[in-house]
């Protein structure tokens, strides 16, 4: 009774936020997401990052750890769903992507934090950085054919986890006042992606159904699987390793519909993905959390 409570009372703001973007585009006002994300991206999720990981409790050589499990974790996945989608007769262009990398921002984050606390979010950084260089290069290239290295290089929040990771390892800290500033700048973060997450889910238009529902299955146990066992074989303490797991098993991001559309993909495919396995997460997520908790 005290897991369900528990798990209750981590998700139910999840979702709940996510609910009222939802409802909030099916009332018929306006939401500029093109504005909010990059709000989100280019200012909020980069403070939230660096002032985690400045003030991060976690043991460094576990960061440094799950770090490296987490590309590990993504390099097998890559290498599972490949061959999973080679015997389905199914288009890599299309679901190759979307399979391996999932909503570790608007989702990802806010469930760490709830779950595992400031720790949590420490850890959950970690892995949202390591997907998001992983998603602009190899992530585009399996889509598009070429990948961007330089866009990495120019993404805030990859430069805000370098940053973060270096205060942590120095054990410095930026004067209070900025520290504060850059707190409160942060916290904007969680509750615009999770709005923002509703309100691209209501946007999205699916073709079909069974199809999206047995690859979301799918994609749900390989990844919590492969995070399970690669976790382990990499030594990481239990916060850690279910972080990682939610993290890598999170559903299917709406960047991975927008890339569809722009590099000529199937993008009602992906949409039909992303709204059924972010739907699906409603169950899953909980469940694993019950597991891991």
């Amino acid at each position: 009774m005290n897991i369900a409570l528990t798990v209750l009372q981590t998700v139910a703001p999840v979702f709940l936020l996510a609910f009222v973007g939802f409802a909030w585009v099916k009332a018929g006002f306006e939401f500029r997401l093109e504005f909010v994300t990059r709000l989100s991206m280019t200012l909020s999720v980069p403070c939230l990052i660096f002032v985690a990981l400045m003030r991060s409790k976690a043991d460094p050589s576990a960061l440094s750890a799950l770090t490296l499990a987490s590309f590990a974790a993504y390099a097998v996945l890559t290498l599972v769903f490949w061959v999973i989608l080679k015997l389905a007769r199914l288009d890599r262009a299309t679901y190759l992507a979307p399979l391996i990398y999932g909503n570790t921002g608007n989702l990802g984050l806010p469930i760490a934090t709830f779950a595992f606390g400031e720790t949590g979010l420490s850890y959950a950084v970690v892995v949202f950085a390591v997907m998001a260089v992983l998603s602009f290069t190899v992530g585009i290239w399996l889509v598009a054919g070429r990948g961007s290295l330089l866009r990495v290089v120019r993404e805030p929040m990859v430069g805000a986890t370098i940053l973060g990771a270096l205060f942590a390892w120095q054990g410095w800290q930026t004067p209070v006042w900025l520290t504060n500033s850059l707190q409160l700048t942060g916290q904007m973060a969680i509750p615009l992606m999770l709005i923002t997450l509703g309100v691209a889910v209501a946007r999205l238009h699916p073709a079909g159904f069974v199809r999206p529902l047995i690859l979301s299955l799918v994609k749900a146990a390989v990844c919590a699987a492969t995070a399970f066992f690669v976790g382990r074989a990499f030594g990481l303490p239990h916060t850690a390793l279910a972080v990682l797991i939610l993290q890598v098993g999170t559903p299917v991001a709406v960047t991975s519909y927008l890339l569809a559309e722009k590099y000529g993909a199937d993008g009602a495919a992906v949409a039909g993905l992303t709204v059924v396995s972010t739907l699906l997460s409603i169950a899953i997520i909980p469940l694993m959390l019950a597991l891991l908790m």
